[in-house]
């Protein structure tokens, strides 16, 4: 129904939590009505029509199978709903090959009260992206910023292909378990970025989680990232390092030039809906992904996604 899309975004805008289901059924719609109302809705939630930045706060939270992400953060909810906070929180499954829907299910691993209202924990089947976020998880962050406090986004695996999540949260934190050299390893080879806080689980093992504590410290001392916080929590009772990871992740984002970030954010994500859309083809045309990056970053900063998108297309098309 036309109309919908802007609708949606304006109750959004005006923190109208209730509206967030709606919109997010409608920014997952591969419908060409969808895909327009989509747009409006977007366009309703944008820094053009907040004032400014979206007010809430986008995590990525990232790391390998079995470290403990999400009892990590049915923890982190507890705490954030203890403090008042509304919190939204998208779960990026793996996909089936076979049927492209999610396989882990994280939304019934996450422990919430399915009657609180002011928390929305919703997940998504990664599907053919390979950067570990679905196609409508940018929107929806988005989207949601506008009306939660806190959007979590919680992604499959870590690694290079996980990588894309810095391109949308505000602040990421990676998941570690005691005694596991992956994170290390990655650290070392460059593969993923220095992340804006790494988190040890499981401290309850004691020394060997002290040492991966320590391990992590001077690997990114030796990166010249020695302010990178590294926190130790325990997820299962007698619960230990929550509220210092919240601090944590509160301090980053209180050290952000968010319109920067978001702005950077934008343009990643207009860059990567071109690659998806045009492939390797399209990015040859504009003369490769640094010159499409340079061709972002002069365009206008109040340019919304679906203009910057509309300035690589208009130029592929100058390059063709």
């Amino acid at each position: 129904m036309s109309g919908d899309g802007a609708a949606l975004g304006a109750r959004l805008r005006e923190r109208d939590l209730r509206a967030a289901p709606a919109a997010l059924n409608l920014l997952e719609s591969t419908a060409p009505e969808d895909r327009r109302q989509a747009a409006a809705l977007l366009a309703e939630v944008s820094p053009a029509r907040l004032g400014g930045e979206a007010p809430g706060h986008v995590i990525g939270v990232t790391g390998p199978p079995g470290a403990g992400k999400s009892t990590l953060l049915s923890a982190l909810l507890r705490a954030w709903r203890g403090q008042g906070l509304s919190v939204a929180m998208l779960a990026v499954d793996p996909s089936s090959r076979r049927s492209g829907g999610s396989l882990l299910g994280d939304r019934a691993r996450i422990a919430f009260d399915p009657g609180d209202r002011e928390v929305l924990i919703r997940s998504t089947a990664a599907g053919e992206r390979l950067g570990g976020l679905a196609a409508a998880t940018r929107a929806a962050a988005h989207a949601l910023a506008a009306a939660f406090d806190v959007v979590v986004i919680e992604t499959v695996g870590v690694g290079q292909a996980e990588t894309e999540v810095a391109d949308v949260a505000d602040t990421v934190a990676v998941v570690v378990q005691p005694g596991s050299g992956d994170v290390l390893q990655f650290l070392k080879s460059g593969i993923m970025e220095t992340p804006d806080v790494l988190v040890v689980t499981k401290a309850d093992l004691g020394e060997i989680a002290m040492r991966t504590r320590r391990d992590l410290s001077a690997s990114l001392r030796s990166l010249g990232a020695r302010d990178t916080r590294v926190v130790a929590v325990c997820s299962v009772p007698p619960e230990s390092g929550i509220e210092q990871l919240i601090e944590a992740l509160a301090e980053h984002r209180a050290t952000l030039d968010l319109p920067a970030r978001r702005l950077a954010a934008r343009r990643a994500w207009a860059l990567s809906e071109f690659a998806q859309e045009h492939g390797e083809r399209g990015l040859r045309a504009l003369g490769g992904r640094v010159r499409a990056e340079a061709l972002l970053a002069g365009q206008d900063e109040r340019l919304e996604v679906p203009g910057l998108l509309s300035a690589l297309e208009r130029a592929m098309g100058d390059g063709s």
